[in-house]
């Protein structure tokens, strides 16, 4: 039986950055990129890079917890570990704060990406995200807070997510109202958030 090889994440990172500028080139028609899309560019890069220092952190963290033995342990055990994942994460980095990984430029770089699916006001993307934040709760959120099962389970439009950066399976992007959240899956832990990023 074949069984099939994980491609390392700075792999896929490089395959990002690398449709990026294709893309890039295509819209230009073959010219060279402008300073806009070269600093968006160097912007994903950074948070390329951002994304794979904390998985390295996270990583080292969770060797040095007991392992679950299979997705069937009793809930309360699950719970233990992740909130036990959560702390140690917490202490390894006591001075996280917003915008370490979201930083000014990868902001820039996001925005732009997220103004071209949401251009459209009457696209179903568009459509749905809007009312999702007429319909979910308001919740205080902070980085290196635990993110709320309340709202675990929010809707990210696929057109979004598919011009986003890839995310490794331990992390992931969420919407509260207007902003984006980066979510570490396994811990239930806000990693940083950009605060009005969605129109």
């Amino acid at each position: 039986m074949r069984t099939m090889r994980r491609v390392p994440y700075r792999g896929i990172a490089l395959l990002v950055a690398l449709s990026l500028a294709a893309a890039g080139a295509l819209a230009g028609q073959g010219a060279a990129p402008n300073k806009e899309q070269a600093d968006d560019a160097a912007a994903l890069k950074k948070f390329t890079v951002s994304v794979d220092e904390y998985l390295k952190l996270r990583n080292s963290i969770e060797k040095q917890l007991p392992a679950l033995k299979n997705k069937e342990e009793l809930p309360e055990i699950i719970a233990a570990h992740q909130q036990a994942l959560a702390r140690k994460i917490r202490e390894g980095r006591p001075n996280a704060k917003t915008g370490d990984i979201f930083t000014r430029e990868v902001r820039e770089a996001f925005r732009h990406l997220i103004q071209s699916v949401f251009k459209d006001r009457q696209s179903a993307a568009t459509r749905s995200t809007l009312q999702q934040q007429k319909t979910v709760k308001a919740v205080s959120l902070q980085v290196n807070g635990i993110y709320p099962d309340a709202v675990a389970e929010t809707t990210f439009p696929s057109t979004l997510l598919q011009k986003l950066p890839t995310l490794p399976d331990e992390l992931a992007y969420r919407i509260i109202g207007r902003d984006l959240v980066l979510v570490d899956s396994k811990a239930n832990l806000v990693v940083d958030l950009f605060h009005e990023a969605l129109p």
